[in-house]
């Protein structure tokens, strides 16, 4: 009886706070072999990435060079993964990169426009390759999110207030974007005007979406992720609220996703589409 080889996966910013934490729990995944791991950390070029992080010798040194880490992947015995937890300024070249070389990308960087995300979606396609962009890998923001997609049928008023560490680069993030965007499935509009609002300071009232859905973000250090989803209606409020405390909350996504973009042909957004 043949047992079938480990996905071999490439770990994109494999130094970062999330890397760090993926490249862990893909060394410990039995079904899982860490291959690659690339960081924009002149310092730790040619470093063994299981030294780095903890883990004893892996025999996987830190690269900056991704693309060769991608050929590098395709030589292994079993398709490869790339785990990107970069930049939003560098992501969509990093996926496009792996879709180019064959490699199926499971990316948690956001930042990513609706027009790249198509363009990536366009791209997965014509490649009959599997890759998922997943805003948020928390289960318990799957559920959330399903809460507040039932709540919004009953609900005319709502808004997202979204916090987290003063060290993310974009805002709102991704996963109050997706929120706002499964909400706005439904076709109505949100948060009639009672009255005509003067803002004193921009942006006192968020950003708004296309149907009326106000996004605010908060950027403080001592925050890790945390959202609030709040529906207002006459004499009550119902909120949903997610905190995250630890990185390690992700990783059981993570693996998840690395599992399931192997047999697909094409980008899937969201986690919710895998569960």
């Amino acid at each position: 009886m043949t047992t079938q080889a480990p996905t071999p996966v490439v770990i994109n910013g494999v130094t970062g706070k999330m890397g760090r934490e993926a490249a862990k729990a893909v060394a410990i995944a039995p079904d899982m072999a860490l291959v690659g791991a690339v960081s924009r950390n002149p310092e730790l070029n040619g470093e063994d990435v299981g030294l780095v992080l903890g883990l004893g010798e892996l025999e996987v040194p830190i690269t900056n060079d991704l693309q060769a880490t991608l050929v590098m992947a395709t030589q292994e015995r079993q398709p490869p993964v790339m785990v990107d937890f970069t930049h939003p300024d560098v992501v969509y070249e990093n996926v496009r990169a792996a879709i180019a070389y064959g490699v199926r990308p499971v990316v948690g960087t956001t930042g990513l426009s609706a027009e790249q995300l198509q363009d990536l979606a366009e791209f997965a396609d014509k490649a009959s390759l599997g890759a998922a962009i997943i805003p948020n890998f928390s289960i318990g923001v799957v559920l959330m999110q399903q809460a507040a997609i039932q709540a919004c049928q009953y609900f005319d008023y709502v808004e997202i207030i979204e916090l987290h560490h003063n060290r993310k680069a974009d805002a709102p993030s991704g996963t109050a974007i997706q929120t706002a965007q499964l909400l706005s499935e439904f076709g109505k509009a949100y948060n009639p005007p009672q009255v005509s609002e003067t803002e004193q300071l921009a942006g006192a009232r968020g950003s708004t979406t296309a149907n009326g859905i106000r996004i605010h973000s908060v950027r403080l250090p001592g925050l890790l992720a945390h959202q609030e989803v709040l529906f207002g209606a006459p004499g009550q409020l119902y909120t949903l609220r997610h905190d995250t405390s630890d990185r390690a909350s992700y990783m059981p996504g993570v693996l998840l996703t690395i599992r399931k973009v192997l047999p697909l042909k094409t980008l899937v957004y969201g986690l919710e589409k895998l569960l």
